[in-house]
């Protein structure tokens, strides 16, 4: 056999850009299944995101803060327009939800003590509060989701704020999935479900259709909590500019706008990568909304879907946000895709970078899993502290470039601080491409 036969682009071969590799082999897996795909992760297509944006550092027209000599804040408080208590947060990364069902309780404890550790919040996902994690919480916010799994008053009396959960990035309009495998007699306890039976989750509220809806919903959990608690709604970025009104409507302290390089434990894969819109793309509709109410700032933005470091941090800030949500970088802080685990992923058909069977409970990580033995592989004290570290080098990541556009805190960068390298980057994000003026799309003042 020639060397040639191992390569086939060195014999004349060509790949088709819309049947590549990829593409035929979801085909044959179709055939030989008939069924859809089911994984966990994100979207894995390419699309515009943070990377196509750039600061305009301080040089003569702009004057830069000296190194760490001179401060630069982080601090951000969510709920003010009416909570009692809102939340005051040391950084403005937070982690995301994601439930216990979907991870392991000693994952759920991990990311408690992480984001305690840093003054941050984290949030408790479908299926209810475990006694680790708010154990471990300083700051802990309890998802109200469609499917009411876990749901108990007494719990959302011991929460921190209430996130009203209507969407998802990575499935707008569709409802999670949990598999049967990952139904444990505690999970199942928790859920009312019977064991290892999969479910899916609703994919809309059963006691309410629409906005005048949600609002007699919002006065009923804040009657709930004494009005203590900042009320949140998340939504799906979709129709963002339309929900964001709507959400603030009803009553929202906080909205948070999950983009379509969110996460996911398990969903239909033609959800993930064709459902939605950018998280670049979403902000700024949600800006527009919350400035066109008058209320941005007074009602905070969290964003999330694809928050990797703290160049994004400080991006989505600079283009309105008031704070960030992280879900898959926690996850790989806390040891995903580890290659210590190279071997094992190998033999689950899948390799360390790319394992994404999230669904499947065999997690080598003992992070996605229900499996005591896998589970057990994770300390929740030494998980914690990597999350904690990941939450401070974001943070310091976000002051030093915050620092050298001459800003004093995170929260006065803004988007006249940054450039696009695209036109597709600069039309979604609404500044201009490197090197010109010129915003693709923007006519005088308005958008």
């Amino acid at each position: 056999m020639s060397d040639h036969s191992l390569d086939p682009s060195s014999s004349g071969l060509r790949e088709s850009a819309t049947f590549d590799r990829a593409t035929i082999a979801a085909i044959q897996r179709a055939a030989a299944t008939g069924v859809y795909d089911i994984r966990g992760w994100g979207a894995k297509r390419r699309v515009p995101h943070f990377d196509d944006l750039l600061f305009l550092g301080a040089s003569m027209s702009r004057y830069p803060l000296e190194g760490y000599r001179e401060r630069c804040g982080t601090d951000v408080v969510l709920g003010t327009r009416n909570a009692k208590h809102p939340l005051r947060l040391e950084t403005p990364v937070t982690i995301a939800g994601m439930s216990f069902g979907a991870l392991s309780a000693n994952a759920k404890e991990a990311l408690g003590r992480g984001a305690g550790e840093v003054g941050t919040s984290t949030t408790t996902g479908d299926g209810g509060m475990t006694p680790e994690e708010r154990g471990q919480s300083k700051h802990l916010v309890y998802q109200y989701l469609p499917s009411r799994y876990g749901m108990n008053p007494d719990d959302l009396r011991k929460a921190d704020a209430i996130e009203i959960v209507l969407g998802q990035g990575a499935k707008p309009g569709g409802g999670g999935m949990l598999l049967g495998q990952k139904i444990t007699d505690r999970v199942a306890a928790m859920r009312t479900l019977p064991i290892g039976i999969d479910q899916r989750s609703a994919c809309r509220h059963p006691d309410w259709t629409g906005p005048d809806d949600l609002a007699i919903k919002i006065i009923e959990l804040r009657e709930i909590t004494d009005w203590e608690k900042p009320i949140y709604i998340k939504i799906g970025a979709t129709r963002t500019y339309y929900d964001v009104k709507l959400a603030v409507h009803a009553g929202a302290d906080v909205v948070v706008v999950d983009g379509m390089q969110g996460g996911t434990a398990a969903t239909q894969e033609v959800f993930i990568e064709h459902v939605g819109i950018p998280t670049l793309a979403a902000i700024p509709q949600a800006v527009r909304a919350l400035q066109e109410l008058g209320v941005h700032r007074e009602v905070q933005l969290i964003v999330s879907g694809g928050i990797r470091n703290g160049a994004d941090v400080a991006k989505a800030m600079a283009l309105g946000a008031d704070a960030v949500a992280i879900g898959t970088a926690a996850l790989i802080a806390l040891g995903d895709n580890h290659p210590r685990w190279q071997a094992e992923y190998a033999e689950l058909g899948s390799a360390a970078g790319y394992y994404d069977d999230y669904q499947e409970g065999r997690d080598p990580a003992g992070i996605t899993t229900q499996d005591p033995e896998l589970a057990a592989r994770l300390d929740p004290v030494e998980g914690g502290r990597r999350v904690a570290n990941l939450l401070r080098v974001m943070t310091m990541e976000a002051q030093t470039i915050a620092r050298a556009c001459g800003k004093a805190h995170l929260q006065h960068l803004e988007p006249e601080d940054l450039v696009a390298l695209t036109v597709e980057s600069a039309a979604m994000a609404r500044v201009p491409l490197a090197g010109t003026d010129w915003i693709p799309g923007l006519r005088g003042a308005g958008y």
